[in-house]
Parts: structure tokens; sequence; C-alpha cells
């Protein structure tokens, strides 16, 4: 199974309602599939023009590593060389900060990944839950 261009836009519109409600900082979405190609992306009006390379970042690092923005962040934190050994694998495209949320079908297995970008990562991360709760998929953040 892979992420539908219809999951996805129904991802980024419900990330983007809930970073409204919640009156974050305008966000940008993007949602990759399990190959780490772009599905969908949205940046909200007054969102800086270089957020998708951000979203980007935190999407691809999650989806090519299996491992969600948070566990990047901690791998990083305890052996920083290894994290830029990915980051230089994958020519600087790693963003290892939560935001960057694993997408699972039902049986658990990869479809995607979610970066959204714009507020705090932690916020960040609740957007794109969101998003992902909204098109009936499991999130790993």
């Amino acid at each position: 199974m892979t992420i539908s261009l219809k999951s996805a836009l129904t991802i980024i519109d419900a990330s983007l309602a809930k970073g409204r409600e919640m009156n974050f900082k305008p966000l940008s979405v993007v949602v990759l599939d399990a190959g780490g190609h772009a599905q969908a992306f949205a940046r909200e009006d007054g969102a800086a023009p270089g957020r998708f390379a951000i979203a980007h970042g935190k999407a691809y690092g999650a989806v090519m590593l299996g491992m969600p923005g948070s566990a990047q962040m901690a791998r990083a934190e305890a052996q920083p060389y290894f994290m830029a050994a990915v980051n230089g694998v994958y020519g600087g495209q790693v963003i290892p900060v939560p935001g960057g949320v694993l997408l699972r079908d039902d049986s658990g297995a990869v479809i995607g990944a979610v970066g959204v970008t714009g507020d705090t990562s932690d916020n960040d991360v609740v957007a794109a839950l969101a998003g992902i709760a909204a098109a009936g998929l499991t999130g790993e953040s």
C-alpha cells in the first residue's frame, strides 16, 4: 500500500486546520510516499518560502530511516557522527527534529511520511498527527 493523493490532501487540509485552530504560526506540510517522493505539499499564506525544504527534510529523514523525527533527534544527540554520515549519504536532505512523522497502514507497514514546519517542533507534530488521524492512518512521531 502507498499513500494516495486523496489521503495526502486530507492530511494537509486537517494539519493546516489544526494549526489555525490552535493559533500556530503559518504552517507548511508535505506528504511523501514510501520512496521519499512528494505526493502533495501546501504552504499557508505568511509562511516563509523556504519551508518546503524544511518540511521535506523532516519527512524525508523519517521515511528513509524508518524512524520519526523525535527518534532521529535523540540519535543525533547520542551519535552526532552517525546522523552527519546519514545526512551526507542523503545529500544533506535530512532534518532530524520532531515534525517528521511516519505514516503506517493498518498492518504497521510504512507507507510514507508527513513533514510539518512553521511553529515549534512539538506543535508541528500536533498538527501532523491531527492530519494523519483525519485520513484514518496511523502516525509515529
